[in-house]
């Protein structure tokens, strides 16, 4: 599953992370990220009003410099390993601003262990330099959406399906979010007839094709074929 443009490209909800029906440990959720959630300038002010950013995905946050260089690491937002490292042209938010800015990116490379991409702008040329872009936001137009492979499906697609229990069509609830594991997990919300009383308002269903074999993005539904005792796992 692939994350991304959450308003991000679903690292998080409003980024690029993109995430998918994982097969294999194979995730097939994007995190194409939805629409980034509108971040707020260090100082509010009536000179710096917030920026609207509905026609933009954020695909990373930049968290501090890489050496002395001007490299930059990057915490991503989006699945799509191609948004860091392959060269082109980006946008970047900064703190202050209200409207992305093109930037070139040069170069980039995956740190696996930290989950951080170390990437080169053109333009950013020392420590001091990659220093100020310290909290910037990188970004992408959401008509950039990625094109997803049979049976992938972004974040943001998933989120807000009804889900059905497929043998008997009892509605068990709705999607509200999606949870990156080795088999990603749909967190759905229970519907008020199965939850009741209970202190358990959600469950958590793996996302593979043994227990959700039918998604119906056009019907605004999943059916599912959990085993026995699923539904009641975290009471």
């Amino acid at each position: 599953m692939k994350h991304e443009e959450a308003n991000k490209e679903i690292g998080g909800r409003g980024a690029e992370k993109q995430r998918g029906k994982r097969v294999g440990g194979n995730s097939k959720i994007k995190n194409v990220q939805s629409p980034a959630p509108n971040p707020q300038p260090v100082v509010a002010s009536p000179q710096s009003p917030a920026p609207n950013l509905d026609d933009w995905l954020e695909i990373g946050k930049i968290v501090s410099p890489q050496g002395l260089s001007g490299e930059l690491r990057v915490y991503p937002v989006s699945d799509f390993p191609e948004r860091f490292e392959v060269p082109g042209k980006r946008w970047l938010l900064r703190l202050d601003g209200t409207e992305p800015q093109p930037i070139e990116l040069l170069t980039g490379r995956y740190i696996s262990n930290k989950n951080l991409y170390v990437i080169k702008l053109a333009g950013v040329e020392n420590c001091d330099q990659a220093e100020a872009l310290r909290g910037c936001k990188l970004m992408v137009p959401a008509s950039d959406r990625p094109q997803l492979s049979e049976d992938e499906y972004h974040v943001l697609d998933l989120i807000g399906l009804e889900v059905f229990m497929q043998a008997s069509g009892e509605l068990v609830g709705t999607v509200v979010d999606i949870i990156p594991a080795y088999n990603d997990l749909l967190e759905v919300k229970l519907h008020e007839s199965l939850a009741g009383d209970k202190k358990q308002k959600t469950v958590l269903i793996p996302f593979v094709e043994a227990i959700a074999p039918v998604v119906d993005l056009k019907s605004n539904r999943i059916e599912i074929t959990p085993p026995p005792g699923l539904l009641e796992i975290n009471n």
